[in-house]
Protein backbone atom coordinates (compact mmCIF):
# COMPACT_ATOMS: atom_id res chain seq x y z
CA UNK A 1 0.00 0.00 0.00
CA UNK A 2 1.59 3.48 -1.26
CA UNK A 3 2.22 5.69 1.41
CA UNK A 4 0.16 8.61 0.70
CA UNK A 5 -1.91 11.04 3.06
CA UNK A 6 -4.36 8.68 4.39
CA UNK A 7 -6.37 11.98 6.47
CA UNK A 8 -7.56 14.39 4.18
CA UNK A 9 -9.55 17.45 5.33
CA UNK A 10 -12.73 16.11 4.04
CA UNK A 11 -12.20 12.73 6.31
CA UNK A 12 -11.38 14.98 9.65
CA UNK A 13 -14.40 16.63 8.57
CA UNK A 14 -16.07 13.39 9.02
CA UNK A 15 -14.38 12.51 12.47
CA UNK A 16 -14.79 15.65 13.89
CA UNK A 17 -18.40 15.49 13.48
CA UNK A 18 -18.67 11.56 14.25
CA UNK A 19 -16.75 11.81 17.52
CA UNK A 20 -18.70 14.68 18.35
CA UNK A 21 -21.69 13.45 17.98
CA UNK A 22 -24.06 11.81 20.90
CA UNK A 23 -24.34 8.24 20.39
CA UNK A 24 -24.66 6.45 23.62
CA UNK A 25 -24.88 2.44 23.99
CA UNK A 26 -28.19 1.63 23.17
CA UNK A 27 -28.64 5.16 21.18
CA UNK A 28 -26.49 4.76 18.37
CA UNK A 29 -28.88 5.78 15.82
CA UNK A 30 -27.57 9.25 14.84
CA UNK A 31 -23.68 8.17 14.70
CA UNK A 32 -24.85 5.53 13.09
CA UNK A 33 -26.47 7.43 10.33
CA UNK A 34 -23.31 9.65 9.90
CA UNK A 35 -21.55 6.81 9.72
CA UNK A 36 -23.08 5.23 6.79
CA UNK A 37 -23.75 8.15 5.02
CA UNK A 38 -19.78 8.75 4.99
CA UNK A 39 -19.28 5.45 4.06
CA UNK A 40 -21.19 4.77 1.59
CA UNK A 41 -19.76 5.63 -2.08
CA UNK A 42 -17.26 3.18 -1.21
CA UNK A 43 -20.00 0.28 -0.71
CA UNK A 44 -22.29 -1.84 -2.84
CA UNK A 45 -24.40 -1.87 -0.41
CA UNK A 46 -25.73 -1.39 3.11
CA UNK A 47 -27.85 -3.28 5.98
CA UNK A 48 -28.42 -2.73 9.35
CA UNK A 49 -29.77 -5.13 12.20
CA UNK A 50 -33.03 -4.38 15.41
CA UNK A 51 -30.66 -2.83 17.61
CA UNK A 52 -28.85 -0.83 15.31
CA UNK A 53 -25.45 -2.98 13.98
CA UNK A 54 -24.78 -1.28 10.37
CA UNK A 55 -22.87 -2.92 7.68
CA UNK A 56 -21.79 -1.58 4.66
CA UNK A 57 -20.59 -4.95 2.27
CA UNK A 58 -18.06 -4.89 -0.64
CA UNK A 59 -18.86 -8.03 -3.48
CA UNK A 60 -22.10 -9.12 -1.32
CA UNK A 61 -22.42 -11.97 -3.80
CA UNK A 62 -19.16 -13.39 -3.01
CA UNK A 63 -19.56 -17.16 -1.18
CA UNK A 64 -16.25 -15.87 0.76
CA UNK A 65 -16.74 -13.04 4.03
CA UNK A 66 -14.25 -11.38 5.95
CA UNK A 67 -15.50 -8.99 8.39
CA UNK A 68 -13.67 -5.37 9.77
CA UNK A 69 -15.34 -4.11 12.74
CA UNK A 70 -15.35 -1.69 15.25
CA UNK A 71 -17.96 -0.41 17.95
CA UNK A 72 -19.83 2.30 17.52
CA UNK A 73 -21.39 3.35 21.50
CA UNK A 74 -19.73 5.48 23.88
CA UNK A 75 -20.20 5.24 27.52
CA UNK A 76 -22.82 7.29 29.74
CA UNK A 77 -25.08 7.81 32.45
CA UNK A 78 -28.81 7.08 33.25
CA UNK A 79 -30.99 9.08 35.55
CA UNK A 80 -31.69 6.40 38.36
CA UNK A 81 -33.60 8.77 41.01
CA UNK A 82 -34.53 12.47 41.24
CA UNK A 83 -34.56 13.98 45.14
CA UNK A 84 -37.10 16.29 46.20
CA UNK A 85 -34.91 18.96 46.14
CA UNK A 86 -34.53 18.36 42.58
CA UNK A 87 -30.87 16.89 42.60
CA UNK A 88 -30.57 13.93 40.04
CA UNK A 89 -28.54 10.64 40.88
CA UNK A 90 -27.11 8.33 38.10
CA UNK A 91 -26.07 5.00 37.31
CA UNK A 92 -23.95 3.46 34.28
CA UNK A 93 -24.31 2.68 30.83
CA UNK A 94 -21.37 1.25 30.35
CA UNK A 95 -17.63 1.60 32.05
CA UNK A 96 -18.52 5.72 33.02
CA UNK A 97 -15.84 6.55 35.48
CA UNK A 98 -17.08 8.01 38.38
CA UNK A 99 -13.96 9.98 39.47
CA UNK A 100 -13.64 12.15 36.71
CA UNK A 101 -17.80 13.51 36.74
CA UNK A 102 -17.49 16.06 40.05
CA UNK A 103 -17.53 19.68 37.81
CA UNK A 104 -18.40 17.90 34.69
CA UNK A 105 -20.92 19.60 32.23
CA UNK A 106 -23.41 17.25 30.80
CA UNK A 107 -26.41 16.88 28.61
CA UNK A 108 -29.67 15.10 29.67
CA UNK A 109 -31.76 13.60 26.23
CA UNK A 110 -35.09 13.57 26.14
CA UNK A 111 -37.55 13.24 23.77
CA UNK A 112 -38.01 17.40 23.18
CA UNK A 113 -34.21 17.53 23.05
CA UNK A 114 -31.16 18.05 25.25
CA UNK A 115 -30.84 19.92 28.81
CA UNK A 116 -27.99 21.28 30.45
CA UNK A 117 -26.47 20.33 33.66
CA UNK A 118 -23.35 19.94 35.47
CA UNK A 119 -22.33 17.34 38.27
CA UNK A 120 -22.05 19.49 41.20
CA UNK A 121 -19.51 18.37 43.96
CA UNK A 122 -18.92 20.38 47.73
CA UNK A 123 -16.37 23.44 47.39
CA UNK A 124 -12.72 22.58 48.78
CA UNK A 125 -13.34 25.11 51.90
CA UNK A 126 -16.33 22.79 53.46
CA UNK A 127 -14.50 19.74 52.96
CA UNK A 128 -12.91 18.21 56.27
CA UNK A 129 -9.01 18.29 56.16
CA UNK A 130 -7.80 14.16 55.97
CA UNK A 131 -11.28 13.30 55.98
CA UNK A 132 -12.56 13.71 52.40
CA UNK A 133 -14.82 11.68 50.36
CA UNK A 134 -13.66 10.73 46.62
CA UNK A 135 -16.11 10.54 44.35
CA UNK A 136 -18.43 7.51 44.14
CA UNK A 137 -21.07 6.42 42.43
CA UNK A 138 -23.44 6.89 45.16
CA UNK A 139 -22.45 10.86 46.02
CA UNK A 140 -21.92 12.25 42.63
CA UNK A 141 -25.11 14.43 41.07
CA UNK A 142 -26.09 16.46 38.79
CA UNK A 143 -27.71 19.44 38.85
CA UNK A 144 -30.31 21.09 36.39
CA UNK A 145 -30.83 23.95 38.32
CA UNK A 146 -34.55 22.71 39.28
CA UNK A 147 -35.68 23.89 42.64
CA UNK A 148 -37.45 20.39 43.17
CA UNK A 149 -38.41 16.74 41.85
CA UNK A 150 -41.80 18.73 39.68
CA UNK A 151 -39.61 21.05 37.61
CA UNK A 152 -36.79 18.49 36.82
CA UNK A 153 -39.75 16.08 35.29
CA UNK A 154 -41.18 19.71 33.81
CA UNK A 155 -37.66 19.86 31.33
CA UNK A 156 -38.63 16.24 30.53
CA UNK A 157 -36.23 14.07 32.58
CA UNK A 158 -36.88 11.21 34.23
CA UNK A 159 -35.78 7.93 35.39
CA UNK A 160 -34.28 6.24 32.25
CA UNK A 161 -33.37 9.40 30.69
CA UNK A 162 -29.88 9.60 29.34
CA UNK A 163 -26.73 11.33 29.96
CA UNK A 164 -23.40 12.40 27.54
CA UNK A 165 -20.79 14.77 28.10
CA UNK A 166 -20.53 17.44 25.39
CA UNK A 167 -16.84 17.75 25.35
CA UNK A 168 -15.50 18.05 21.02
CA UNK A 169 -12.58 16.97 19.46
CA UNK A 170 -9.92 18.95 19.15
CA UNK A 171 -6.03 18.39 18.37
CA UNK A 172 -3.43 18.73 20.75
CA UNK A 173 0.09 19.73 19.50
CA UNK A 174 -0.25 18.93 15.83
CA UNK A 175 -0.55 14.90 15.74
CA UNK A 176 -2.96 14.25 18.77
CA UNK A 177 -6.13 13.93 18.68
CA UNK A 178 -8.10 14.49 21.96
CA UNK A 179 -11.62 14.00 22.97
CA UNK A 180 -14.62 11.64 24.26
CA UNK A 181 -15.65 8.44 22.50
CA UNK A 182 -12.61 7.74 20.62
CA UNK A 183 -13.66 4.33 22.34
CA UNK A 184 -14.10 3.67 19.64
CA UNK A 185 -15.35 5.48 17.22
CA UNK A 186 -11.94 6.15 16.35
CA UNK A 187 -12.38 2.51 15.10
CA UNK A 188 -15.60 3.03 13.38
CA UNK A 189 -13.59 5.74 11.41
CA UNK A 190 -10.46 3.79 10.76
CA UNK A 191 -12.40 0.93 8.97
CA UNK A 192 -13.93 3.67 6.82
CA UNK A 193 -10.91 5.17 6.08
CA UNK A 194 -10.07 1.64 5.14
CA UNK A 195 -12.80 0.89 2.58
CA UNK A 196 -12.21 4.13 1.54
CA UNK A 197 -8.30 3.33 0.58
CA UNK A 198 -8.98 0.70 -0.78
CA UNK A 199 -11.93 2.36 -3.24
CA UNK A 200 -9.14 5.05 -4.08
CA UNK A 201 -6.48 2.71 -4.98
CA UNK A 202 -8.94 0.92 -7.00
CA UNK A 203 -8.41 -2.86 -5.24
CA UNK A 204 -11.09 -5.16 -6.55
CA UNK A 205 -11.22 -7.72 -3.68
CA UNK A 206 -11.96 -11.74 -4.75
CA UNK A 207 -14.45 -11.81 -1.79
CA UNK A 208 -16.85 -10.28 0.09
CA UNK A 209 -15.69 -7.59 2.87
CA UNK A 210 -18.54 -6.62 5.44
CA UNK A 211 -17.44 -3.61 7.26
CA UNK A 212 -19.11 -3.40 10.70
CA UNK A 213 -19.65 -1.07 13.33
CA UNK A 214 -21.14 -2.85 16.29
CA UNK A 215 -23.36 -1.25 18.89
CA UNK A 216 -23.68 -2.39 22.50
CA UNK A 217 -19.95 -2.74 22.93
CA UNK A 218 -19.57 -1.14 26.47
CA UNK A 219 -22.25 -3.59 28.15
CA UNK A 220 -20.49 -6.66 26.96
CA UNK A 221 -20.07 -7.12 23.46
CA UNK A 222 -23.63 -7.69 22.56
CA UNK A 223 -23.88 -5.79 19.41
CA UNK A 224 -20.78 -8.15 17.94
CA UNK A 225 -22.67 -11.41 19.39
CA UNK A 226 -25.69 -10.44 17.47
CA UNK A 227 -24.33 -9.58 14.04
CA UNK A 228 -21.48 -12.17 13.60
CA UNK A 229 -24.65 -15.06 13.40
CA UNK A 230 -26.16 -12.61 11.00
CA UNK A 231 -23.25 -12.61 8.68
CA UNK A 232 -21.49 -16.31 9.54
CA UNK A 233 -18.08 -14.57 8.38
CA UNK A 234 -15.26 -16.57 7.75
CA UNK A 235 -12.54 -14.69 8.80
CA UNK A 236 -12.98 -11.20 11.46
CA UNK A 237 -10.41 -8.25 11.81
CA UNK A 238 -11.44 -6.46 14.76
CA UNK A 239 -9.90 -3.02 15.80
CA UNK A 240 -10.69 -1.42 19.32
CA UNK A 241 -8.47 0.47 21.39
CA UNK A 242 -5.73 -0.37 24.23
CA UNK A 243 -4.29 1.32 26.98
CA UNK A 244 -0.97 3.94 26.47
CA UNK A 245 0.81 2.54 29.55
CA UNK A 246 3.72 5.18 29.51
CA UNK A 247 1.75 7.67 31.59
CA UNK A 248 1.76 7.89 35.33
CA UNK A 249 -0.02 5.51 37.90
CA UNK A 250 0.29 1.84 35.19
CA UNK A 251 2.18 -0.66 35.73
CA UNK A 252 3.88 -2.25 33.00
CA UNK A 253 4.68 -5.32 34.33
CA UNK A 254 0.95 -6.09 34.53
CA UNK A 255 -0.18 -4.21 31.69
CA UNK A 256 2.64 -4.43 29.16
CA UNK A 257 4.50 -1.89 27.61
CA UNK A 258 2.57 0.58 25.04
CA UNK A 259 3.22 3.61 23.58
CA UNK A 260 1.20 5.98 21.61
CA UNK A 261 3.23 6.94 18.29
CA UNK A 262 4.99 3.90 17.98
CA UNK A 263 2.03 2.34 15.88
CA UNK A 264 -0.80 0.05 15.99
CA UNK A 265 -0.60 -2.88 18.18
CA UNK A 266 -1.13 -6.53 17.97
CA UNK A 267 -3.11 -8.67 20.70
CA UNK A 268 -1.72 -12.92 21.80
CA UNK A 269 -4.54 -14.06 23.17
CA UNK A 270 -6.45 -17.12 23.26
CA UNK A 271 -9.65 -15.92 20.77
CA UNK A 272 -6.74 -14.61 18.18
CA UNK A 273 -6.44 -17.01 15.81
CA UNK A 274 -2.40 -17.44 15.36
CA UNK A 275 -2.94 -17.79 11.45
CA UNK A 276 -4.89 -14.54 11.11
CA UNK A 277 -2.27 -12.57 13.82
CA UNK A 278 0.80 -13.55 11.73
CA UNK A 279 -0.83 -12.97 8.66
CA UNK A 280 -1.30 -9.00 10.01
CA UNK A 281 2.48 -9.02 11.02
CA UNK A 282 4.04 -10.68 8.45
CA UNK A 283 1.82 -7.91 6.21
CA UNK A 284 3.20 -5.30 8.47
CA UNK A 285 6.66 -6.53 7.96
CA UNK A 286 6.57 -6.33 4.37
CA UNK A 287 5.26 -2.62 4.26
CA UNK A 288 7.45 -1.57 6.53
CA UNK A 289 4.25 -0.53 9.39
CA UNK A 290 5.98 0.31 12.35
CA UNK A 291 3.46 -2.18 15.39
CA UNK A 292 3.43 -3.42 18.85
CA UNK A 293 2.79 -6.61 20.52
CA UNK A 294 0.06 -6.98 23.50
CA UNK A 295 -0.58 -10.16 25.78
CA UNK A 296 -4.08 -10.54 27.58
CA UNK A 297 -4.30 -13.21 29.79
CA UNK A 298 -7.95 -14.54 29.17
CA UNK A 299 -10.10 -12.90 26.36
CA UNK A 300 -9.11 -9.60 24.86
CA UNK A 301 -12.12 -7.48 26.46
CA UNK A 302 -13.31 -6.48 22.71
CA UNK A 303 -15.68 -7.89 19.93
CA UNK A 304 -12.95 -10.45 18.60
CA UNK A 305 -14.16 -12.83 21.76
CA UNK A 306 -17.75 -12.12 20.44
CA UNK A 307 -16.76 -13.06 16.53
CA UNK A 308 -14.10 -15.65 17.36
CA UNK A 309 -16.48 -18.17 19.51
CA UNK A 310 -19.30 -17.54 17.61
CA UNK A 311 -20.84 -19.77 14.64
CA UNK A 312 -18.70 -22.85 15.94
CA UNK A 313 -15.42 -20.33 15.55
CA UNK A 314 -14.24 -17.83 13.31
CA UNK A 315 -10.95 -17.04 13.05
CA UNK A 316 -10.39 -13.73 14.17
CA UNK A 317 -7.13 -11.15 15.30
CA UNK A 318 -7.53 -7.60 17.03
CA UNK A 319 -5.72 -4.78 15.79
CA UNK A 320 -5.51 -2.06 18.30
CA UNK A 321 -5.04 1.84 18.46
CA UNK A 322 -3.00 2.86 21.47
CA UNK A 323 -5.34 5.63 23.46
CA UNK A 324 -4.51 7.67 26.68
CA UNK A 325 -7.19 7.97 29.73
CA UNK A 326 -9.88 5.40 28.68
CA UNK A 327 -12.65 6.19 29.28
CA UNK A 328 -12.53 10.02 30.21
CA UNK A 329 -13.21 13.51 27.99
CA UNK A 330 -9.33 13.82 26.82
CA UNK A 331 -9.03 9.99 25.27
CA UNK A 332 -5.91 10.63 23.27
CA UNK A 333 -4.69 9.22 19.88
CA UNK A 334 -1.62 9.71 17.63
CA UNK A 335 -2.62 10.74 14.27
CA UNK A 336 0.09 8.02 12.82
CA UNK A 337 -0.95 5.52 14.62
CA UNK A 338 -4.24 6.24 13.22
CA UNK A 339 -3.13 6.10 10.13
CA UNK A 340 -1.04 3.27 10.12
CA UNK A 341 -3.23 1.60 11.44
CA UNK A 342 -5.88 1.91 8.53
CA UNK A 343 -2.44 1.47 5.86
CA UNK A 344 -1.95 -2.09 7.78
CA UNK A 345 -6.03 -2.94 8.01
CA UNK A 346 -5.62 -2.61 3.59
CA UNK A 347 -2.82 -4.06 3.26
CA UNK A 348 -3.75 -7.13 4.91
CA UNK A 349 -7.11 -7.31 3.29
CA UNK A 350 -5.22 -6.88 -0.34
CA UNK A 351 -3.42 -10.52 1.07
CA UNK A 352 -6.37 -12.26 1.89
CA UNK A 353 -7.75 -15.17 -0.79
CA UNK A 354 -11.11 -17.15 -0.48
CA UNK A 355 -8.21 -20.43 -0.70
CA UNK A 356 -6.33 -19.15 2.47
CA UNK A 357 -5.91 -21.99 4.49
CA UNK A 358 -7.15 -21.07 8.58
CA UNK A 359 -6.60 -24.63 9.40
CA UNK A 360 -5.31 -24.52 13.06
CA UNK A 361 -3.12 -27.49 12.09
CA UNK A 362 -1.98 -26.71 8.65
Amino acid sequence: MKKKKIITKKSFQFLKKYIDNAAPTGYEYNGQKIWMDYLRPYVDEFFTDAYGTAVGVINPEADFKVVIEAHADEISWYVNYITDNGLIYVIRNGGSDHQIAPSKKVLIHTENGTVEGIFGWPAIHTRLHGKEECPKLDNIFVDVGAKDKKEVEKLGIHVGSVITYPDELFVLNKNHYVGRALDNRMGGFMIAETARLLHREGVKLPYGLYIVNSVQEEIGLRGAQMITETIRPDMAIVTDVCHDTTTPMINKKKEGEIRIGNGPVVSYAPAVHHKVRDLIIRTAQQHDIPFQRLASSRSTGTDTDAFAYSNGGVPSALISLPLRYMHTTVETVHRHDVENLIRLMAATLMEITPDISLSYFD
